[in-house]
């Protein structure tokens, strides 16, 4: 969930990945949530995919956790901060901004560039209209296999 799409698909790392896992930080605080793992009613899409339709929708409050939403001092604040999470999970590194930039950008007010598209803004295709409980398991979970080896000296 924190890894850098360029990192996983290319093997390459830089401080932007840093970022990229940093804005994925902030979205699950602010949310209460996991990226992995991240469910919904209304839809597949993981947290990442969720909030960037909320805030492309202008509802991005919604995502906020509901244990911290009655403590908010200010909307505009946590907008902000899902926005600026937004601008550092961009699906290109040169898109996200430097650590230094987005300090800058949490401690100011001016206005902030358009985030783009997130990387791994991923549908999960799930289908629960399949009877085989199955298949549907194997979708929504994974099998771990272990083996315990009792040792005993001779």
């Amino acid at each position: 969930g924190y890894l850098s799409p360029e990192y996983i698909i290319d093997g390459l790392y830089s401080t932007k990945s840093d970022v990229y896992s940093f804005g994925v930080l902030v979205l699950e605080i602010v949310s209460g949530k996991r990226n992995r793992g991240f469910t919904h009613v209304d839809h597949h899409l993981n947290l990442l995919g969720h909030a960037w339709t909320l805030f492309a929708e202008g509802k991005c409050l919604e995502m906020v956790d509901v244990m911290i939403k009655d403590s908010i001092d200010s909307r505009e604040e946590v907008i902000r901060l899902i926005h600026v999470g937004l601008l550092c999970v961009q699906r290109r590194p040169e898109d996200r901004p430097s650590m230094s930039d987005v300090l800058m950008m949490l401690s100011s007010e001016g206005p902030l560039p358009q985030p783009k598209k997130p990387g791994f803004f991923i549908e999960r295709d799930v289908d629960f209209g399949d009877s085989s409980s199955s298949r549907n398991d194997k979708l929504l979970s994974s099998v771990n296999h272990l083996t315990v080896s009792d040792v005993n000296p001779r």
